[in-house]
């Protein structure tokens, strides 16, 4: 489904694609990577979505940098079926409070970060929800995990394949994990 969306409860179908990343510990003292991880297994099964594909996990420097802080672990979920983008939103809210997410400040280091990057094609403009994510066309980060599992996504309000986007942030630093 591809279209506009107002505030209410309507559900969208087909793809959802999540941006997962962490840069600093768990509230247990698990790794970056392993609360990824575990954040990922949390997507299977909610709001009744089905998690089809992960994307291998990346290694990125902040952004914007912030001097001290540590890498960031990322990856893409995509999940498939029927939601409400908003109720999808607060469930990914939920988990990451469920690993310690905090917000000092924006772009701060965090325990876990969950984004809904695109839910269906919807278009959004708010209150609260803004779909596509407003800046995931920028972040090298993002675009590379997310080409991984879905290859040949097209941006739904700037129509550009996830390909081109790339190009446009060759420049960012990221690498895959081993």
């Amino acid at each position: 489904m591809t279209g506009t969306i107002g505030a209410g409860p309507a559900d969208a179908t087909g793809v959802f694609l999540v941006a997962i990343g962490a840069n600093l510990p768990g509230p247990d003292g698990s790794t970056a990577r392993e609360t990824c991880a575990r954040a990922a297994a949390l997507l299977d099964g909610l709001c009744g979505l089905r998690r089809t594909a992960l994307s291998r996990w990346w290694e990125s420097d902040p952004i914007p940098p912030i001097p001290g802080a540590p890498s960031f672990v990322n990856g893409v979920a995509r999940l498939e079926g029927s939601a409400a983008p908003g109720a999808v939103l607060a469930g990914l809210h939920g988990i990451e409070d469920r690993f310690g997410r905090v917000r000092p400040f924006p772009n701060a280091p965090r325990t876990l970060d969950l984004d809904l990057i695109d839910a269906a094609g919807v278009l959004r403009d708010g209150p609260g929800l803004l779909l596509p994510h407003p800046r995931a066309h920028l972040r090298a980060f993002v675009l590379r995990p997310l080409a991984e599992v879905a290859p040949g996504w097209v941006h739904p309000r700037l129509g550009v394949p996830v390909e081109a986007l790339i190009a446009d942030v060759a420049g960012q630093a990221i690498k895959p994990l081993a």
